[in-house]
């Protein structure tokens, strides 16, 4: 696994030339790591230390292997994205030969224990397989408040969590709230009476909780909210709600939005959806728990699409889209059958997947009309999983009526037919 050394180095203390870590050869994430720094005479302490014989300081071989553990520490998902680490003391501390120009030196350190503000590791430098230098390191873990970037402009009634970045230009209006440990990307624009979500990322560019483009909205304090640990990527657009529509737009947790996605007045999204580039939602529209809308998809005003549905790429989504079911098409769209791929990887048993891929069959098969199919698979007594209960009542209770026009011959060759 890769680990943004930079960036982690950059939340020390310290600049250059004090940097004593140049490359990361081994890592184990929050538990061990093994790095290596390459000593020419050109190091400027050894400058002065000392004139004719240089050597490495002893202190400099504990302050390189502080700089390991500090990067280890920071990337641990239970440390604030804005922390900083310190050292605070050493045990044990032996030296057992010099470090002169021309080695490299190997720093190994391993996390024994972290608690709350401190962690302690063992640490230890070799040269050419040999011990140079081994230590018990005591490091402090400084959660530290928010960061906001001198150039990005916050409202003082703007409230922001702690650990929570804030780049350069962004913009945070004065009724904004901001959980803990997120990120507002530089030149992103977070507005109106919006509420964010611990550990969320918003990428630059983007538009987060700005007024709905509705011809009768009239300035209404209306609402945006949204759950924790979502991705909103560079230029994706969220507004808030219209009176009409209820006063609020909300968006559950852990959703990912790429790049230009577009969320209208009053959606209401579940949580662990994901949306390809350039997907829009228009206003009012429903989107369950654990849907796909693929890139450039575009669901009209008041659809729903249905928990664990998948949407093609450029489909154009007129009524609710079917739970389960993949959706494609933009001439109409079509129903394709059970998403049998996106099931078995979320984890659905096959017996679950086999009861749905049956009463998909009397829905596009049986050349029963829909209230007729509906009743058939209710009689069905082998169809008794609560996902086709769930598939049933999506369907009765639609108020656009749902999507279930079947390909034509070409596009089941196109697109597989289950």
């Amino acid at each position: 696994m890769s680990i943004d050394l930079p960036a982690l180095l950059g939340r020390l203390s310290h600049r250059y030339p004090s940097f004593l870590v140049d490359a990361v050869a081994e890592h184990e994430p929050g538990t061990r790591l093994v790095a290596v720094k390459n000593l020419t005479v050109n190091e400027e302490f050894f400058q002065g230390h000392f004139p004719g014989a240089p050597l490495m300081p002893a202190v400099l071989t504990i302050e390189a292997l502080t700089q390991a553990a500090a990067a280890l520490l920071l990337e641990r998902d239970d440390v604030s994205a804005t922390a900083r680490v310190a050292l605070r003391g050493i045990d044990g501390a032996k030296f057992r030969r010099q470090v002169i120009p021309g080695d490299q030196v190997r720093l190994e350190v391993r996390i024994e224990r972290v608690r709350s503000s401190l962690g302690k590791a063992h640490a230890k430098a070799l040269v050419a397989g040999q011990i140079v230098a081994e230590a018990t390191l005591l490091l402090s873990i400084d959660a530290c408040a928010d960061f906001v970037d001198s150039t990005a402009v916050v409202h003082p009634s703007a409230r922001i969590g702690a650990g929570t970045v804030v780049e350069a230009n962004a913009v945070i209006g004065p009724q904004v709230t901001i959980g803990r440990r997120c990120r507002i990307g530089a030149a992103a624009v977070v507005g109106g009476w919006t509420d964010i979500g611990d550990d969320t990322q918003v990428y630059p560019m983007a538009s987060i909780g700005m007024a709905p483009q509705h011809l009768r909205f009239k300035s209404e304090g209306t609402q945006l909210t949204i759950g924790r640990g979502n991705t909103f990527r560079e230029f994706v657009t969220i507004n808030r709600a219209t009176v009409e529509g209820g006063g609020q737009t909300r968006i559950g947790e852990r959703n990912f939005f790429m790049a230009y996605v577009h969320v209208a007045h009053d959606c209401q999204i579940g949580s662990d959806t994901i949306f390809g580039p350039h997907a829009t939602l228009g206003g009012h529209v429903i989107v369950e728990d654990f849907a796909n809308v693929s890139a450039g998809t575009a669901v009209h005003q008041f659809c729903r699409v249905g928990r664990h549905a998948f949407t093609g790429g450029y489909s154009v989504v007129t009524k609710d889209a079917l739970p389960f079911g993949r959706t494609i098409g933009s001439r109409p769209a079509r129903i394709f059958g059970v998403n049998t791929i996106g099931l078995a990887r979320r984890g659905f048993t096959p017996d679950t997947i086999a009861q749905l891929k049956r009463a998909y069959r009397y829905l596009l098969q049986s050349k029963l009309n829909t209230s007729r199919a509906v009743a058939a698979i209710r009689r069905d007594s082998t169809l008794t999983d609560p996902e086709v209960a769930y598939l049933l009542n999506f369907i009765w209770t639609s108020k656009r009526g749902v999507i279930l026009r079947k390909p034509s011959r070409p596009a089941e060759e196109a697109f597989g037919d289950e």
